[in-house]
């Protein structure tokens, strides 16, 4: 049987890349809204920051998780609650984008 705070360090082993990449996909989606002009490019720009913010925050947080000694369970939760509000925040920026295509 295994020891529930190794199984929870997995977990930010696998936040950490998983956000990073998002973090990658953000900037991208941050350079297309440049590119294209959308209707809404304000709100887009904000709402894509601020999911970058939240992916960069989650990395962090993952990370920390990882190297600490004290503090790591609280850490991979706060890394854990960061991710998931920037998945729905992409989700939403990608809906928004979708929308203004298809006018």
């Amino acid at each position: 049987m295994t020891d529930r705070s190794d199984d929870r360090k997995d977990v930010s082993r696998h936040i950490l890349p998983t956000a990073s990449n998002l973090l990658g996909l953000c900037f991208v989606i941050f350079g297309m809204i440049k590119i294209y002009s959308f209707a809404e490019m304000t709100l887009l720009d904000e709402m894509t920051a601020g999911t970058m913010v939240l992916f960069l925050s989650a990395c962090l947080f993952s990370y920390a998780s990882i190297r600490a000694k004290n503090k790591s369970d609280r850490y991979e939760k706060i890394a854990d609650i960061f991710f998931l509000i920037g998945l729905v925040s992409i989700t939403l920026v990608t809906l928004v984008i979708a929308v203004e295509i298809a006018k």
